[in-house]
């Protein structure tokens, strides 16, 4: 099937705003096995969608038209779209009905402007959004069937995996089940784990397995697409190959699908009634922000200290001149975990202190990481380096601290070389 994906807005074309909801379509559609043909960009100009609507209609099968759903007098999807289909718009009362729903649940009134996005062609089909104000549409231009989605990104994000995923693989007459399954890594490269996993899809005869990675530094994510007849099919042939990559990664994989790796230290930590405080130096607080909103965090986080200054770090966990002295090392990072732990009453305390090499603004040098995880009954440390600038340094010394953390509310070893370690 051949797709085309339509992004839609002065602000994109112009590149004042990061196309990022073209990149989160693509990706998608690539993980159920959906290949995009083309990528166009329009400004908020009528004759100028109107002409790109219409050449995607001669050319695809399918298009995704992102952005243009909105309420103010730029936004122009619904109107063109009619105008390419030859097509009157129309009131849609039930979905007229929702926005007013929408205001009310929170206490305010619908704007007289918002009624202008309840005017769809005449006959096209709804794509539900239940968390915003815009609805989608499908309708036929052409030859191709077009999808319009808002481009607001969690709006868009909902509606691509409930209601136009579905579609598409209707569409393209793909096999009536298909799973994705993700597994997300810290510590192994891409290409070392491409290797680990050399084989993997042989291990389904027939096929209907597909391995795919996508790297976000500094995790790593995994990808397996099962296709088959039904359900049972899909789990039999994910079954195998999914307890394979668990036994080839091992230690490495931090959390699977849905779960994140802050997710699974608050939920280990939380399992057992047990609290953490967390000490940075130089992440700017990374570690903390990606704890403290998840629910559940109140029970569980009892304090964040973040200092670039060591003799602010050790006024903060209550140690003196004596205890703590300038340098970043695995002793001092013990020492200030212990104290942490003390001196907020935590049953856990986790310390990450960076020290950077001169001139780390440079790519080829970085910083050297320290950490350790105080419980009530030890004080374990890693020492590690880094390359790669600052960004790099501070991304992945939230991540190994984190990881780190894991590993020991895991029972698994906190010390195991990662490949972006250097000597």
């Amino acid at each position: 099937m051949l797709i085309e994906i339509i992004c839609t807005g002065d602000e994109v074309l112009t590149g004042k705003i990061v196309n990022s909801n073209f990149s989160c379509i693509s990706q998608k559609l690539e993980d159920f096995g959906l290949t995009v043909r083309w990528g166009t960009t329009v400004g908020d100009d009528r004759e100028t969608l109107l002409n790109a609507f219409r050449e995607a209609g001669e050319r695809a099968d399918a298009v995704i038209v992102n952005g243009g759903l909105g309420p103010t007098i730029d936004d122009l999807s619904q109107e063109i779209a009619a105008k390419a289909a030859g097509l009157e718009l129309r009131l849609n009362e039930d979905w007229l009905a929702r926005m007013e729903e929408f205001f009310r649940r929170r206490a305010r009134v619908m704007p007289p402007n918002n009624r202008k996005q309840a005017m769809l062609p005449e006959g096209a089909e709804v794509l539900d959004n239940p968390v915003g104000t815009a609805c989608g549409f499908a309708l036929d231009i052409g030859r191709a069937r077009f999808f319009f989605t808002p481009g607001v990104p969690r709006e868009l994000r909902r509606m691509l995996e409930e209601e136009i995923v579905p579609r598409l693989l209707s569409l393209s007459g793909t096999q009536a089940a298909i799973h994705l399954k993700r597994f997300h890594s810290y510590g192994l490269g891409e290409s070392h784990v491409d290797a680990l996993l050399a084989g993997l899809e042989d291990l389904v005869p027939g096929g209907g397995v597909k391995l795919g990675f996508r790297a976000h530094y500094p995790q790593l994510e995994t990808k397996i697409t099962v296709r088959g007849c039904d359900l049972h099919e899909v789990q039999q042939k994910l079954a195998p190959v999914q307890e394979e990559v668990r036994k080839r990664l091992g230690n490495f994989i931090l959390a699977e699908d849905d779960n994140t790796l802050e997710g699974v230290v608050l939920k280990a930590l939380a399992v057992e009634r047990s609290t953490l405080a967390v000490v940075e130096t130089f992440t700017a607080g990374h570690i903390a922000s990606r704890l403290v909103h998840l629910p559940g965090a109140e029970a569980v986080f009892k304090r964040g200290i973040v200092s670039r200054d060591l003799a602010q770090i050790r006024s903060a966990v209550g140690l003196d001149g004596r205890n703590l002295n300038g340098e970043v090392s695995c002793e001092a990072a013990e020492t200030v975990a212990e104290a942490a732990r003390k001196a907020t009453a935590a049953s856990h305390a986790l310390a990450v202190l960076v020290e950077l090499d001169e001139g780390a603004d440079r790519i080829d040098l970085g910083g050297t990481i320290c950490l350790a995880v105080a419980s009530p009954d030890e004080v374990v440390s890693r020492r590690a380096r880094m390359l790669g600038g600052r960004d790099w340094v501070r991304l992945g010394a939230a991540e190994l601290g984190l990881d780190c953390l894991r590993r020991y509310l895991q029972g698994l070893p906190v010390v195991e070389r990662i490949d972006f370690e250097r000597t």
